[in-house]
Formats: C-alpha cells, sequence, structure tokens
C-alpha cells in the first residue's frame, strides 16, 4: 500500500485548509485511513481517522474544527481544517491499515507533509 499525501503548507490563525492522502493498493481495499501528527519534541498524536464504513474518530484537540471525509471510490481521504492554531503546526502523516483502527495506528505511512500555522 503507498499513501500519498498532499496539501500542506503556511497558513495564517484562524485560516483554513485541506489534506488529501489517496491510497494505491493492488490487492485488498484499504480500510481504515487517518492523520497523525507529529511536531518537534513532541509526540504523534492521532488527528482523525476514517473507516471505509464511514466510522470516525478525531484527536481530542481538533475536534469541532476538523472534518475528515472519504470517497472510497477513488481510495482517498479529505482533512477539512478550519480554525487552525499555532499549535496546530506539525508533520502530518496520512496512515492506512486492513483493519478496522480508530484508536491506534495502522501498518502503512506515508511521506509527512508540512503544516505551519503563523502569522
Amino acid at each position: 500500500v503507498q499513501l500519498q499525501a498532499s496539501g500542506g503548507g503556511a497558513v495564517q490563525p484562524g485560516g483554513s485548509l485541506r489534506l488529501i492522502c489517496t491510497a494505491s493498493t493492488e490487492r485488498f481495499a484499504v480500510n481504515t485511513i487517518g492523520w497523525y501528527r507529529q511536531a518537534p519534541g513532541k509526540r504523534r498524536q492521532l488527528v482523525a481517522v476514517i473507516t471505509h464504513g464511514g466510522s470516525t474518530n478525531y484527536g481530542e484537540s481538533v475536534k469541532d474544527r476538523f472534518t475528515v471525509s472519504r470517497d472510497n471510490a477513488r481510495n482517498t481521504i479529505y482533512l477539512q481544517m478550519n480554525n487552525l492554531k499555532p499549535e496546530d503546526t506539525a508533520m502530518y502523516y496520512c496512515n492506512g491499515d486492513y483493519g478496522y483502527l480508530l484508536n491506534t495506528p495502522g501498518q502503512f505511512w506515508g511521506k509527512g507533509t508540512l503544516l505551519t500555522v503563523s502569522s
């Protein structure tokens, strides 16, 4: 499974941005796809995940600001990030797994995409 992420960049506080991750697989469908992030000197944390059936889970710090959605036909997920804060600055990694994993990272990782929130 290959996970291709895009959409990172620089944005001012209060702004919005959308991350995209596409899963490429030759065999089984990837059930769970999501985003984890890691800021310098901090532990990796869950941002949002979504399963093939539409179940979702969000990190506490992004609830009510971020929304994850999925296009199963395209094996693509979208993370709409609104009201961005400086503490959202981090490297964002797309993650996936064949299993149903709402609280644990899956076995597949994409390259990170950097989000910087700064005035």
